[in-house]
């Protein structure tokens, strides 16, 4: 069991899988600092100084009444929240994902169709009577001298 287990890890799919699973995680990491530390400051300056990451609405009071100032201060009070901001972000972080994704689906996709371009077509073809082979616009065959039609 150990040896069938050992042959189906070390197949070349699962291995590119893992490798692709563990550089997605990266890559999420640093899309959502982007959109964390870069995107979400400037746009939140632009609708007059909101923090995205502290939108949310009290469901019920914790312990310690309200109001919050920040999500963490609800959350350390007990406070049931619905935290909107947070959903924000993580919804931009979703389409910044999804638009990388795209550009490079579609960079490969063109990669591709360059790949897949049609050959060029042959520059020589056989000789029918000695099997020679000769240029296509040849009428007659240099080798035998047939006439070629």
């Amino acid at each position: 069991m150990l040896k069938e287990f050992k042959e189906f890890a070390l197949r070349g799919n699962v291995v590119d899988m893992a490798v692709g699973i563990v550089i997605g995680a990266a890559f999420g990491a640093i899309i959502n600092s982007l959109v964390a530390d870069v995107i979400m400051p400037p746009i939140g300056l632009l609708l007059g100084r909101v923090d995205f990451s502290n939108l949310f609405v009290v469901l019920k009071e914790g312990t310690q009444a309200g109001p919050y100032a920040s999500l963490a201060a609800a959350k350390q009070a007990g406070a049931v929240t619905l935290n909107i901001g947070v959903f924000i972000n993580t919804v931009i972080s979703f389409l910044i994902i999804a638009l990388a994704i795209f550009l490079v689906i579609r960079q490969i996709n063109k990669l591709k169709r360059k790949a897949e371009a049609p050959a060029a077509p042959p520059a020589t073809k056989n000789c029918p009577y000695c099997f020679s082979s000769i240029p296509v616009p040849a009428t007659r065959c240099p080798f035998c001298t047939s006439t070629l039609t």
